[in-house]
């Protein structure tokens, strides 16, 4: 029997396919030594409190230390969360994670008076120490967005207890982390090659795409068998991190825990709303894409591990990382220079960590903060997909970038609502530079498959997820035990409700919720439902080759923080509080879908 393939070591894989994180910390002992430096600042927290009160100039000098400190904070954590995804099976990187979350903690409690007692000054107070002291000009926004929330800030000793309480708040969602990331043993299975393969993370979604039905099955049913074994205990994480949500939702005098979450960026649940009416009224396209993927596959019944494999057998187009590199500077042109100018720094200062090591964090993502780069995590194959996931990232770093390089600290951030807009547009502009270069009708049918999958994966399913996290929440606050057996039960209904008469039901599926991480994100995976369909109408206004359609983008890039979230996207051109937007999403699915049925009459005459 042949050996299972096994992922490299972390110090196995070549430098060059490594992010650079020297550029944060030139090793681990500057780490500490930045660490201690800001152990040392946060003991002076004290020597403000109580101060703002006593003037402009008083109010100034605590303003600016908060920022400070934060600002070192971040840069302390990001290097040790980053140092810890690339193995978290390493023990020092844990330890170090660890030892900044606690960092965290204590800032957060050093800190939590700034806000309650901002909040204690009356409005004309607040803005005549603005008049007074024309240096506080630039944190305006700052504070408006704190006075904004007036309501919902506690007194200062609550606030501190609140902030004290991080670490146990992120128990559940931690244990989660370990649980998923790094003591989780997947079972080994043959693939197409009848050669053994250890399953992980990505290792999974790769063998999702295979035309051969029996390894999908496998796969499937393989990975789930993990999370049934430990279904009570992922109920009772998940169920206590929600109680968080709920709980603290409550003591800042919110109605609901989803009210809470979209505040923070001044979103109104309306668009949460707008978004799973709209995806609710067109659930017939996804219904008819899978009677599509249905008839293609040539099966009798379709199951839920039939939904990732292209439909027109192996991928008529591939590309290893260096053709990516190549294809994401094409791609990305009609960007303009500026933006290709940093597309270019990503890649030779060694942004990204490309493949996928034994215990590295699955998935992908963008990370970084204002005085680091904005480094980008892969678990690379040589797959279309995987170029997408490269040029998605991508949007997220270039978007960082530019907010960094345009905005001061106070502001140099931007919220998730916006986050996901970046991204998808890259996504979005991809799918049209092929359907414009390929002739091919078979990589025609496949690229539109593909935007269908991905669309069907970032706004049908993200939704459906929306949908589940908010019954999960609006269950837990009416005292509902959220055990596993029920989240079974209603995950399985919901996800019939989405798929149709189509599909089988699967009981692998209703155990979906348990693998989720968004789920530990507290209203997260909705934006990127809504922000996949913004993008499709930023996308066509870049490509319409309107250059003040190119030049609102940027603006929007560069915007940062410095206004609220949903006035950023009206000035780029995308009124996201009212629906057209998503219906104008729905009708490109639509279109698409169209176009692949016409490929497909025409390829089977």
């Amino acid at each position: 029997m042949s050996e299972p393939k096994k992922l490299p070591k972390r110090d196995e894989v070549a430098e060059n396919l490594t992010w650079d994180l020297t550029k944060i910390f030139k090793d681990d002992q500057a780490f500490e030594k930045a660490f201690s430096a800001l152990q040392e600042k946060l003991r002076y927290a004290d020597s403000y409190r109580g101060t703002l009160g006593d003037g402009s100039q008083a109010f100034l000098a605590a303003l600016e230390y908060l920022l400070d400190v934060s600002r070192q904070l971040e840069t302390v954590y990001v290097y040790s969360h980053l140092k810890n995804d690339q193995d978290t099976s390493n023990t020092t990187y844990q330890a170090l994670n660890s030892r900044a979350e606690s960092l965290v903690t204590q800032a957060d409690e050093k800190l939590s008076f700034f806000e309650p007692e901002l909040l204690s000054l009356s409005d004309e107070r607040i803005w005549q120490y603005f008049k007074d002291e024309p240096k506080l000009e630039i944190y305006r926004h700052f504070v408006e967005q704190i006075v904004a929330n007036r309501a919902h800030v506690l007194p200062k000793e609550q606030e501190a207890l609140l902030a004290g309480a991080g670490e146990i708040f992120g128990a559940s969602s931690n244990t989660f982390s370990i649980m998923n990331n790094a003591d989780f043993v997947f079972p080994v299975i043959e693939d197409e090659n009848g050669e053994k393969v250890q399953l992980s993370h990505g290792v999974y979604g790769q063998l999702m795409e295979s035309t051969d039905r029996l390894v999908r099955e496998n796969a499937f049913k393989g990975l789930y068998s993990v999370y049934k074994q430990f279904g009570n205990t992922l109920a009772s994480t998940l169920n206590s991190h929600i109680k968080t949500h709920n709980y603290q939702a409550k003591v800042r005098h919110y109605h609901s825990a989803r009210e809470a979450a979209l505040s923070s960026n001044h979103i109104p649940e309306s668009v949460y709303d707008h978004l799973v009416d709209v995806v609710n009224k067109n659930l017939n396209l996804l219904h008819r894409y899978m009677g599509l993927r249905k008839r293609l596959l040539q099966v009798e019944k379709l199951h839920m591990y039939d939904v990732y494999t292209p439909l027109l057998g192996e991928a008529p187009i591939s590309f290893t990382y260096d053709q990516a590199v190549d294809k994401a500077f094409e791609v990305l042109a009609p960007m303009g220079e500026e933006y290709l100018s940093v597309v270019k720094k990503a890649f030779d200062e060694r942004w990204i960590d490309v493949v996928e090591n034994q215990g590295k964090r699955s998935g992908a993502y963008s990370s970084g903060t204002y005085d680091t780069n904005p480094y980008i995590l892969l678990n690379w194959h040589d797959t279309l997909d995987h170029l997408f996931t490269l040029v998605h990232e991508m949007g997220h770093s270039v978007h960082s970038y530019f907010t960094q390089n345009n905005q001061p600290y106070v502001y140099g951030d931007y919220s998730i609502f916006l986050a996901e807009i970046a991204s998808t547009t890259n996504e979005n502009i991809l799918t049209e530079h092929l359907l414009q270069t390929e002739n091919d009708p078979r990589v025609r049918a496949y690229v539109l498959n593909h935007y269908l999958d991905g669309f069907k994966g970032t706004v049908f399913r993200q939704t459906q997820f929306a949908e589940f996290e908010h019954f999960m929440h609006t269950e837990d606050a009416k005292g509902t035990p959220l055990t596993s057996e029920f989240l079974n039960e209603h995950y399985g209904e919901l996800n019939r409700r989405y798929y149709g008469d189509e599909m089988e039901d699967d009981p692998e599926i209703h155990l979906e919720w348990s693998r989720i991480p968004h789920f530990y994100y507290n209203y997260y995976v909705f934006q990127y439902a809504t922000g996949f369909s913004a993008a499709s109408a930023l996308s066509q206004k870049i490509l319409s080759e309107d250059s003040s359609a190119l030049d609102r983008y940027l603006t929007y890039l560069k915007s940062g923080d410095s206004d609220y979230p949903i006035e950023v996207m009206k000035k780029a051109g995308v009124d996201m509080t009212k629906s057209d937007y998503l219906e104008d999403a729905m009708h490109v699915f639509e279109e698409r879908l169209n176009e692949l049925e016409l490929l497909v009459d025409e390829l089977e005459k």
